[in-house]
């Protein structure tokens, strides 16, 4: 009598275990809290997009959503911590323009790949920035700005958070697309630069409404449009800069979920699920409009395109500058 070969059985038996273990681990997800790493430093922009998500997303997976600030690096400190974490979905990136689509074209050696290393799971908001000039500059609208700035070439200046950052970029943008010549000077950080804009000894300066919203209220500063293509709502007196003059121009920063690479679909589904609906909390919403922050929601596939797209056009930007990857 034959005798019968059970190794390939008690193999597919092992292989059904673990697919019925694993898929009800997936449903046991979350079970512990999950950690969410923002690239900056506590008090950062990040934190305005981050910590409400975090409160709202605690409630839709009903495990705590720990906010974990790693300043440094533009950022490659956090993304390199979540890119080499365990892909359990118990830690997340809540990764901005410059982490996801800036630092590719900047940076020589960077420590991660905001494509390879991570699954996308949802585009969650963006903020517009305002091009803000002067009260001494004497110019109200973005007309009037361009053609000044044209008629003195290279004689006036503009100031940004750094070489490289989102401030700087905005303005290579306009300057490529407007046709003008202007000095950039860089700051350490935003606060510097608004303060000499505001003291006449700069002209003009990319700034979020978060961080510059005040000093327009107050009337120091004069805001001649707005980067995104539709009005903030936060402020719909203000035009974007496509409507003003510059037909097709965008440059805000954005803000991306992601999870480290392998990390299994059904908790990415849940995530996914998660963070859209959580961008519909009312209180979310609120603390947004607060520095015009606009919920978006998407699907891992639009956010994934759009990284892509965001990659390939500041990358562009940055070579058309002549500023060179460190």
């Amino acid at each position: 009598m034959p005798v019968l070969n059970l190794r390939p059985l008690r193999r597919a038996a092992v292989a059904v275990a673990a697919l019925v273990l694993s898929a009800a681990a997936h449903a046991e997800y979350p079970d512990h809290p999950i950690r969410l790493v923002l690239p900056y430093a506590s008090g950062g922009g990040a934190d305005t997009v981050g910590r409400p998500m975090a409160v709202a997303l605690s409630k839709q997976l009903g495990a705590t959503v720990i906010v974990d600030n790693r300043g440094g690096a533009s950022g490659g400190i956090a993304m390199s911590l979540v890119a080499h974490a365990k892909p359990d979905g118990y830690t997340l990136a809540l990764a901005l323009t410059a982490q996801a689509a800036i630092n590719p074209g900047l940076v020589k050696r960077l420590s991660y790949d905001p494509v390879k290393d991570f699954e996308p799971i949802s585009l969650l908001a963006q903020a517009p920035y305002f091009l803000a000039v002067s009260p001494s500059l004497g110019v109200k609208t973005l007309p009037e700005f361009i053609a000044l700035v044209r008629k003195n070439p290279g004689k006036f200046s503009y100031g940004s958070s750094g070489t490289g950052s989102g401030l700087h970029l905005s303005m290579e943008l306009l300057k490529s697309m407007a046709g003008l010549d202007m000095e950039h000077i860089p700051y350490q950080g935003a606060s510097p630069a608004y303060t000499d804009l505001m003291g006449g000894r700069l002209q003009a300066v990319f700034a979020g409404f978060g961080s510059g919203g005040s000093f327009l209220q107050a009337g120091k500063m004069v805001a001649l449009g707005v980067t995104t293509a539709q009005r903030s709502p936060a402020h719909p007196e203000v035009p974007t800069i496509a409507e003003a003059g510059v037909p097709g121009y965008q440059s805000y920063v954005w803000y991306a979920l992601l999870a480290p690479k392998g990390t299994p679909q059904p908790i990415l589904d849940k995530l996914q699920r998660a963070a859209v609906a959580a961008l519909k909390d009312p209180e979310v919403q609120k603390l947004f409009m607060v520095d015009g922050v606009q919920p978006i929601g998407s699907s891992p596939q639009e956010l994934s395109a759009f990284m892509r797209k965001e990659t390939v056009k500041w990358r562009e930007v940055i070579q058309r500058a002549g500023i060179e990857p460190e």
